[in-house]
Order: structure tokens, then C-alpha cells, then sequence
């Protein structure tokens, strides 16, 4: 049985598996405490990282049912427990292991899932969180101005439909009020008719009266 400070300790690593976004075993072996120290700040605020005794280790990452951490709890480890972004953590790692090749990722766990060396480093070569929300980001406004085009469209067709309307009815305007015209033209022609029948009529009786005259 574990003593209490033991127990304490195993209680201590199985919290921080279970609060942290993803925890990344490594071997320190070779490096000083000031580039630990480093390594620890380009984590990001809330992480961690501490050396750690690999059988309190075991019996903290049985408890949470990582199991599959066990091969890799051999040798000099410590445990980035990262608090945020996994993507960036495990960038600030990868550059760090670039610039001080000492330091060997062994794998760990991430969103709840145990991962080995190669998924951590494929992890660092992901987008992270806040550029992916920008690129969705734009690619929603891009999206949304293609939409708000297609809902106006159809709106400034509507309006030079009815601006069009609207100059055909004026052009048309005159023309209704001017047809009256041609039936009172008629109706003018109709009365000269029926005014030189008149006279006609006129001129007749006055030569019939003429020619009694002069028959008499």
C-alpha cells in the first residue's frame, strides 16, 4: 500500500489528467532545470510541466483508464499537462525538442485519447483553434455576402420592372387621353355633312321655285 504522501502524489497526477486537454510524456534526461524552466513558459498560461515518478504515474493513469500509457512510463519522465489549445501546446513543444534535441516526446494523451510520438507531432502541424475560427470565420462572410446578392437580386429586378411599368403607363397617358379626339373629328365631319345636304337642299327648292316663277 502506498504511503499518504504517496497517495496524495497519485491523487495529485490522476487530477491533472483529468482536468487537462491533453498530457504529452517526455524524457528529459540531459536538459538543465533553466531550459525545463522554458520549455514549462512556452506551454501557455494554466500548463504545467513536471518530472514525475513513472509507478505513482501508473497507478494515477489506471485510475483514469489510460492504461495504454504504461510502455511508455520508463526512464526519466516528465508530463506536460496543457490547460487550453492542445494544437499549440503541442507546437511549443515541437520547436522546443527542435532547438534542444534532448528533450524525447514519447506520446501521451490528448481530448481524452491516448496518442503516441508521431500523432503529437502530427498534432503540431494542424491549424490551431483561433486560426481555424478565423479562416471559418471569413469563409461565413464570404458565404453570407454571396447569400445577401442573391436575396437582392431578384429585389433590384423586381424595382426596374416596376420603374419600367411605371414610364410605360406615363407613355401610354397621352395616347388614352387623346383617342377621344378622332370620334368628335367625326362627329365635326358628320355635322358639315349634314349642313351641305342642308344646303343642297336649300339651293334645290330655291331653283323649283325659280323655275315656277318663271314658268308663270
Amino acid at each position: 500500500m502506498p504511503t499518504q504522501a504517496k497517495a496524495a502524489v497519485i491523487d495529485e497526477i490522476t487530477e491533472r489528467f483529468q482536468n487537462s486537454s491533453a498530457a504529452v510524456l517526455t524524457e528529459y534526461r540531459g536538459l538543465t532545470v533553466a531550459q525545463l524552466t522554458q520549455l514549462r513558459r512556452s506551454l501557455g498560461e494554466g500548463s504545467s510541466y513536471a518530472v514525475v515518478k513513472n509507478t505513482l504515474t501508473k497507478r494515477a493513469a489506471d485510475s483514469v483508464g489510460f492504461t495504454d500509457l504504461t510502455p511508455l512510463l520508463t526512464g526519466p519522465t516528465a508530463i506536460a499537462f496543457i490547460q487550453g489549445d492542445p494544437v499549440n501546446a503541442a507546437k511549443a513543444i515541437r520547436d522546443f525538442a527542435k532547438a534542444n534535441p534532448a528533450l524525447v516526446v514519447k506520446g501521451g494523451v490528448v481530448e481524452g485519447r491516448t496518442v503516441d510520438a508521431r500523432e503529437v507531432t502530427r498534432l503540431a502541424d494542424v491549424e490551431s483553434r483561433e486560426v481555424l475560427l478565423a479562416k471559418l470565420a471569413g469563409a461565413m462572410k464570404g458565404n453570407l455576402t454571396k447569400a445577401a446578392g442573391l436575396f437582392q437580386a431578384p429585389l433590384s429586378q423586381m424595382a426596374r420592372l416596376a420603374a419600367a411599368l411605371q414610364e410605360k403607363k406615363a407613355a401610354d397617358a397621352p395616347a388614352e387621353a387623346a383617342a377621344p379626339a378622332p370620334a368628335a373629328d367625326d362627329t365635326a365631319a358628320a355635322d358639315t355633312t349634314a349642313a351641305d345636304t342642308a344646303a343642297a337642299d336649300t339651293d334645290t327648292a330655291d331653283t323649283a321655285a325659280a323655275d315656277a316663277a318663271s314658268d308663270d
